[in-house]
């Protein structure tokens, strides 16, 4: 992995699913709904995959609302997580994965890319996984995803300080996902996005429940000396006055983009 690729600390990502664990199924709606929506797609292919491949499954979610998928291959990064998954489980790390080339019929991911450095190298990684007509089927956040609360940031740091620094991930578009699926090597790529907005009561809550979910920013770029309790309340002011409801109530918008790729038959 060169450099350049290495916008998240993975020993920060490994230690906030490490926390999150203990209390994992308070925070698993959003996960939830991914699963939801990969069961949908799997739904719709008519043919069978003997051997599968769960990377990044938290605490086995897919498996358990597809028992009948065939035999799954479940990984984490964080043990405390995979440990809660039941049937087949290693700790492996979705940027190095630990398997021959031509393993698997299926390969899923469900909330877990969006933490990778290298996503183009990933990919490739999980092509060479597959056997020939494979299917690769991934649900991760897209672009859209906490835009009111990365806004809200951005507007209280320019207020204190005059400058910005990261403090809400990035995310993939919609667009650039599909590229990158076909730069990966892999046939007929389909991706598409859907729009879910949630109800905080207020602004932090929305934070504790990233925590909740081990999804607390991973940056590695160094946040500027700004100390929280003067940046905070700012952003919570300006989350309220523009994201709030009649009742107060703060909106939060997760966009959810689901990936649908093969392997050709005759790739090797």
């Amino acid at each position: 992995m060169t450099e350049a690729y290495t916008i998240f600390d993975r020993k920060r990502v490994k230690s906030h699913r490490d926390r999150a664990a203990a209390h994992a199924e308070e925070y698993t709606f959003l996960l939830h709904e991914m699963v939801a929506r990969l069961s949908d797609r799997l739904e719709d292919i008519k043919r069978s995959f003997p051997l599968v491949l769960d990377l990044g499954a938290h605490g086995g979610q897919l498996s358990s609302h597809l028992p009948n998928l065939g035999t799954i291959v479940q990984t984490d990064l964080s043990y405390p997580m995979i440990h809660q998954a039941n049937g087949l489980r290693l700790v492996a790390d979705e940027e190095l994965l630990p398997f021959a080339p031509q393993s698997f019929d299926l390969v899923t991911s469900v909330g877990s890319l969006h933490w990778v450095n290298d996503l183009p190298g990933t990919l490739i990684q999980i092509q060479r996984s597959l056997k020939p007509g494979g299917l690769f089927l991934a649900s991760l956040p897209g672009g859209e995803t906490l835009k009111e609360l990365r806004h809200s940031f951005e507007q209280a740091e320019l207020e204190i300080s005059g400058g910005l620094s990261p403090r809400v991930s990035p995310f993939i578009d919609v667009k650039d996902a599909g590229s990158l699926l076909q730069r990966a090597g892999f046939a007929e790529p389909v991706t598409d996005s859907e729009i879910l907005t949630v109800s905080y009561e207020s602004p932090m809550k929305l934070l504790r429940d990233l925590r909740g979910m081990g999804e607390s920013s991973a940056l590695i770029t160094s946040e500027k000396s700004i100390a929280k309790r003067a940046l905070f309340p700012k952003m919570q002011d300006y989350y309220t006055k523009h994201f709030a409801d009649i009742q107060g109530r703060v909106t939060a918008t997760f966009e959810i983009i689901t990936l649908t790729a093969w392997k050709a038959d005759g790739d090797r």
